[in-house]
C-alpha cells in the first residue's frame, strides 16, 4: 500500500489572496497560474498496520509538529475515502526551497493527494484530485495540471464547484518562459494561512482587489488564448503588485518584500528601458519572478545573476501535469 507521485510547482499570474471558508479552503477569486517544468517535489507514502501514528520527514529531516498535523488531516481525507484507519509513513524531497514564496506547498500537497490516493487504490480523476489537493493548499489545486490552469472560487458552500481547470496545455506556449530569482532560502515568518486571513480582516484595499480581479481574469484568460506576451506581462505585473498593496496595508503591516526584492523589480523595469519585455510577479515571499520570452530568457538571468542579491536563477517552462513515480523514496 505504498505509492509516490511527483507535483510541479505553480505560480500564480493571477492570485489568489483570501478565503471565503477556512477550513475548505475556498478562495474569495478565483486565480490562473503557470505550471513550472523546474520545480517539484516527490512523495511516496506508505500506509500499513505496522504504523501505529503518522510521519512525516521533508528534505530527509523530521518536521515540527503542526506541519506533520497539517498532512495527518489531508490523509484523513483520503482513509475516509478508503474506509480505512491505517498510519501512514510520508516522505517527501522538493528541489528549491520551501515557505519562501515559491509554491512548495502548491507541489507538496498535490504529490501528497497523488500518492496518497493511489497507495488507497482510489480511482480519483483530476477534477476530484483538485478538490482533494485544494483542501491541504489552496495553490495545490492547480498543480494537479500542467500547462494554464485557472482554480475557479465556485459558489457552493461545500466547496464541489471549486477546483483547478487547465485552460491551455503544456505545449501551448513554448516561447514563453519564467526566471526564478531566489534572494533568500529562508523560511518567511508569516506563513501564507496567516497573512491572508490578516489581509481579509483589515486591509482598506482588500474590497478594491477583488473589485478589479475579474478584470485581470479576462486580460489573462485572452492573453493566454492568443499569446499575447505584452498583454499576460502588464497583467500579471500590476495583479502582484495590488495583491502586495492589500498586504502591506494591513495592520500590523505584512510586508514580504526584502531590500534585494525592490533592487530585482526596478532592474526589471530597466530591462524594459533597455529594450528587453520582461514583467515580475511576487507570490507571499520575496522571490521575484520573471516572465519574459524564451529568447531573452538566458540574458535576463545573467543580468540577475550580477546581483549580489541573487542566490540562484532558473529559467522555467510550462510544466506537465501531477504524474506516478515507479521509483520509490523509501
Amino acid at each position: 500500500m505504498k505509492a509516490t507521485a511527483t507535483a510541479n510547482s505553480n505560480i500564480a499570474l493571477i492570485k489568489y489572496w483570501g478565503k471565503r471558508n477556512s477550513k475548505l479552503i475556498l478562495p474569495h477569486n478565483s486565480s490562473i497560474s503557470m505550471t513550472l517544468d523546474k520545480l517539484h517535489t516527490t512523495t511516496t507514502v506508505d500506509f500499513s498496520e505496522k504504523y501505529k501514528q503518522d510521519s512525516l520527514t521533508i528534505d530527509g529531516s523530521k518536521v515540527p509538529v503542526d506541519e506533520l498535523e497539517r498532512v495527518s488531516i489531508q490523509l484523513d481525507l483520503v482513509r475516509r475515502a478508503a474506509s480505512t484507519h491505517l498510519k501512514a509513513k510520508v516522505v517527501s524531497e522538493s528541489n528549491f526551497p520551501k515557505s519562501a514564496g515559491l509554491a512548495s506547498s502548491a507541489s507538496a500537497f498535490a504529490a501528497l493527494s497523488l500518492s496518497a490516493s493511489k497507495a488507497l487504490d482510489l480511482h480519483f480523476d483530476n477534477r476530484e484530485l483538485s478538490i482533494l489537493a485544494r483542501q491541504g493548499s489552496g495553490s495545490a489545486s492547480r498543480s494537479i495540471h500542467g500547462g494554464f490552469v485557472e482554480w475557479s472560487k465556485g459558489t457552493k458552500d461545500d466547496g464541489s464547484d471549486s477546483y483547478g481547470k487547465q485552460i491551455a496545455p503544456q505545449s501551448h506556449w513554448s516561447s514563453l518562459a519564467m526566471v526564478v530569482n531566489v534572494v533568500t532560502p529562508k523560511e518567511k515568518k508569516i506563513k501564507s494561512r496567516a497573512g491572508m486571513s490578516q489581509t481579509v480582516k483589515n486591509s482598506p484595499l482588500y474590497k478594491a482587489w477583488l473589485e478589479t480581479v475579474d478584470a485581470d481574469l479576462d486580460n489573462a484568460r485572452k492573453a493566454i488564448a492568443d499569446k499575447n506576451f505584452s498583454l499576460i506581462g502588464k497583467t500579471a505585473e500590476m495583479n502582484a503588485l495590488k495583491m502586495h498593496c492589500t498586504m502591506i496595508t494591513t495592520e500590523p503591516h505584512i510586508i514580504y518584500w526584502e531590500p534585494d526584492s525592490v533592487v530585482l523589480m526596478k532592474e526589471v523595469m530597466r530591462l524594459r528601458e533597455d529594450g528587453i519585455e520582461c514583467y515580475f510577479t511576487m507570490d507571499g515571499g520575496p522571490q521575484v519572478k520573471v516572465l519574459c520570452l524564451e529568447k531573452d530568457a538566458k540574458k535576463i538571468q545573467k543580468r540577475m545573476l550580477g546581483f549580489k542579491e541573487v542566490k540562484e536563477s532558473i529559467i522555467c517552462h510550462t510544466g506537465g501535469e501531477a504524474k506516478l513515480e515507479k521509483k520509490d523514496l523509501f
